[in-house]
């Protein structure tokens, strides 16, 4: 199961900092939680400050605990040391899953 994910930054200082410090380190604390990190992006939208990441589960992670646990746990607090979580304004979560023919099923 994949899942995209889209934070929403209140400026686009924040979004630097989120999109270059901060995601990155959960390319590491992540997997131990059962998913993987396939990618992360900026929207280039105009007036928008968004960042968005693939992620897929293994068969035995459910998304939502996932996200309980990974909330809740010492490896998402020290990926974001020195960041303003209040800089992140809203998040958007899509779980996805592939079709036959698709590349990544």
């Amino acid at each position: 199961m994949y899942q995209i994910r889209i934070y929403t930054l209140r400026t686009a200082e924040a979004l630097q900092q989120y999109a270059t410090v901060h995601w990155p380190r959960h390319l590491t604390s992540m997997p131990s939680f059962g998913v993987t990190v396939h990618g992360f992006w900026t929207d280039h939208q105009a007036g928008t400050h968004r960042l968005i990441a693939l992620l897929s589960f293994r068969a035995d992670t459910d998304p939502a605990d996932f996200t309980t646990a990974y909330v809740a746990s010492p490896e998402l607090a020290a990926d974001m040391k020195g960041f303003d979580v209040r800089d992140i304004i809203g998040v958007e979560e899509l779980v996805l899953d592939p079709v036959a023919g698709s590349p990544l099923a």
